[in-house]
């Protein structure tokens, strides 16, 4: 992958599992076709909404290959690593390289927040692993290291396979703070379901989508449309489509959101509620709510 292949919809897939919560790789295989047909660019995997950290090494390993075989001829397969240790990290980005990734989703090392010398080492250590071309993950709300723009610009400055960041601060100014320091050396992806517009608006490139797993082809229509208007001005089937759509796109923007996205698979036939432990199918008022905004939205979906 070159820096021009990072744009698009790209998936972060759930995992369809079998009852004893082993992957069922049929159904995976399954999955992915769906989105390549529905135009996603990539495939990530296996990120928050993969339960990376509730995987195996195998599993992961297991999983890159079956995402390979099945359509890294059409699109690339993007791995997203994750560990406690740095060390760790590097050991998944070359087992993914070697099951046929293309690219990598690099994220903080799990459960520790430290000062950003020691957060550059880790980022540069698996960013050098391998010669793939790389995304850096930020997301200071889960995982409590904030890669400003000018922190990020040195990582770039330093590393000529990092090619894109995923922004997930929720702070939509980020995206011309980045552009400030960067240009257009790093593509910008959107990294929350319900900033996509607004990401689009601000000159992103992308979109790691989450709710895409339920409803593919409503989100590349979306992201299509939000880029036809940032070109044209014309707004007004993409703001019908987006009001549609937003109350379900919200869903990946709460704590919850591993289950929620898996909850609207359900009832969406595009899957099920299966999480790996301690996750548990979701209940309570958040699952009603959740249950009445799917309601309207299969009442009212879009023909």
């Amino acid at each position: 992958m070159q820096r021009t292949d990072w744009q698009g919809v790209m998936p972060a897939i759930t995992n369809p599992y079998e009852a004893d919560l082993s992957i069922d790789h049929q159904r995976l295989a399954d999955q992915v076709t769906r989105l390549a047909d529905a135009g996603c660019t990539a495939i990530v995997t296996p990120g928050s909404l993969g339960e990376g950290g509730a995987l195996s090494l195998d599993e992961k390993i297991e999983l890159w290959k079956t995402c390979h075989a099945t359509v890294g001829d059409r699109i690339p397969v993007i791995a997203a690593i994750s560990a406690v240790s740095t060390r760790e990290s590097i050991d998944i980005a070359k087992a993914a390289e070697s099951a046929g990734c293309r690219g990598l989703m690099v994220l903080p090392a799990y459960a520790y927040t430290g000062p950003w010398r020691e957060m550059k080492a880790h980022f540069s250590a698996v960013i050098d692993a391998t010669p793939l071309s790389c995304m850096l993950y930020n997301n200071p709300i889960a995982y409590r290291v904030d890669v400003r723009p000018n922190e990020l610009a040195e990582l770039a400055d330093a590393h000529a396979n990092l090619h894109a960041t995923k922004e997930s601060s929720g702070d939509i100014r980020r995206f011309r703070e980045i552009r400030e320091h960067l240009d257009d050396r790093l593509a910008v992806f959107v990294g929350i379901d319900d900033m996509a517009v607004e990401g689009a608006d601000a000159g992103a490139d992308g979109w790691i989508a989450g709710l895409v797993n339920a409803l593919p082809e409503e989100s590349i229509r979306l992201w299509n449309l939000a880029l036809a208007a940032r070109a044209t001005g014309e707004r007004t089937e993409l703001e019908s489509l987006y009001r549609w759509f937003l109350p379900l796109l919200r869903l990946d923007a709460v704590p919850e959101f591993v289950h929620l996205v898996n909850l609207v698979q359900s009832e969406f036939g595009m899957g099920d509620e299966l999480l790996r432990q301690p996750r548990l199918p979701v209940e309570g008022p958040v699952r009603e709510h959740a249950l009445q905004v799917i309601a309207e939205a299969k009442r009212t979906r879009p023909k």
